[in-house]
């Protein structure tokens, strides 16, 4: 329906940002969420969950990318890879552009999300649904990490909302435990811990529990103009802590073989290793090495 009112991110009590509709497209009350999704004028398309803005067709490349193509690239040998959450297709997408990766798990709790997905943001999942790679099961992400076989995963990817909500239960210490667990020997889990400028509790508690199962934690930014405050934190957790010091021109020659380079809008391999160059503000809400 076309409209002229306002969508008014809830995120922060007292700082957000709103977007002019165009037209509403979707309203959907899920067993787990409210879901929102509707044409703007200046970010195309937008998914709303609770009341926080997601995604929007503009500037999701950005998170996407750096979601999906770090880990992969900086572990080198990724051949089966688990996404949590990422309903709107995005990280499955960027995963199976590697060559490398043979399988790839997307566990979705919410199916309303994959579905409205697909019938209103399709460019951002494009062809993945129907790659022979990509195993896409509509479950609960913390009782299929529970039953996984050990050593199953080069990498877990979650893409999930903030520790509220449905999104909660992927911050705890038994679901870390069970990362670790079923992730090979140098294995490694990314997560997005929000915007330190405004949520450093979020980045230094989810960072001290990583800790207590894996050797090497630390995070990397990405510059993501919908979420506001700034940089957006992705947290680290790693069994090999060689994996965040590997050279530029070694992830280009791995970007390569990915068949990865080239096919970016945000990531590079300067981009890439300068990702874990932090700054004070950020670095200090980090567990010491």
């Amino acid at each position: 329906m076309a409209t002229d009112s306002w969508i008014n991110e809830t995120l922060y009590p007292d700082w957000g940002q709103r977007f002019l509709v165009k037209r509403e497209l979707a309203r959907v009350q899920s067993d787990f969420q409210d879901i929102v999704i509707f044409d703007s004028f200046s970010h195309g398309r937008v998914m709303v969950l609770d009341g926080v803005i997601q995604i929007t067709e503009r500037d999701e490349f950005v998170y996407q990318e750096m979601l999906t193509h770090v880990p992969l690239l900086a572990h080198g040998s990724a051949a089966n890879v688990l996404i949590i959450g990422a309903g709107d297709g995005g990280v499955l997408r960027r995963v199976l552009q590697h060559r490398g990766v043979r399988r790839a798990v997307m566990v979705e709790i919410d199916g309303e999300v994959i579905r409205l997905a697909k019938e209103f943001l399709p460019a951002i999942g494009g062809d993945a649904w129907r790659d022979p790679r990509a195993d896409v099961i509509v479950g609960d992400g913390i009782d299929y990490v529970k039953r996984a076989t050990d050593a199953s995963f080069d990498a877990i990817i979650v893409d999930s909302t903030d520790p509220i909500g449905v999104g909660e239960v992927l911050f705890t210490d038994a679901f870390y435990a069970n990362c670790a667990r079923i992730l090979t020997s140098r294995g490694l889990v990314v997560n997005q811990c929000g915007v330190p400028f405004m949520q450093a509790d979020e980045l230094r508690e989810t960072s001290a529990r990583r800790q207590k199962f894996f050797p090497h934690v630390t995070a990397y930014v990405a510059a993501v103009p919908t979420y506001v405050g700034g940089f957006m934190t992705l947290g680290w957790a790693a069994k090999d802590a060689s994996l965040t010091r590997v050279v530029t021109e070694e992830i280009r020659a791995r970007a390569q073989a990915a068949g990865v380079l080239g096919t970016t809008r945000y990531w590079t391999p300067e981009i890439h290793v300068g990702a874990f160059d932090l700054p004070p503000y950020i670095s200090g809400h980090l567990p010491v090495a």
